[in-house]
């Protein structure tokens, strides 16, 4: 049975969160979460929540160490749109990336 878990408009480029989701994709939920800890990105911390939700979505009765990350992407979100003061009274404008982030377990 899968299980799926969100996590929308998060404050992360969608491209940084793939390269987490990528090391943890097709391991079983406990090699990813005892991964998770060691990577050198800040999105690791949502991805981790992510996956804990959908360990949760699955159920009391789920066997979690027969449980895998079966799929894991991410996608774009809506763009910040921000200003930056430049010089002599003018500005730049610039974006916050955002992300949709989608994690679903399966104990197939």
């Amino acid at each position: 049975m899968e299980s799926i878990s969100h996590a929308r408009f998060a404050r992360f480029s969608y491209r940084k969160v793939n390269q987490v989701l990528n090391l943890i994709k097709g391991k079983s939920v406990i090699d990813a979460m005892g991964l998770l800890p060691w990577v050198p990105r800040a999105s690791r911390v949502l991805v981790g929540k992510t996956l804990k939700s959908a360990i949760s979505n699955a159920g009391k009765g789920a066997d979690v160490t027969r449980l895998k990350v079966a799929k894991a992407w991410a996608n774009h979100g809506p763009a910040l749109k921000r200003v930056m003061p430049k010089a002599m009274g003018s500005r730049a404008m610039f974006k916050r990336k955002t992300c949709h982030l989608t994690i679903v377990v399966s104990d197939n």
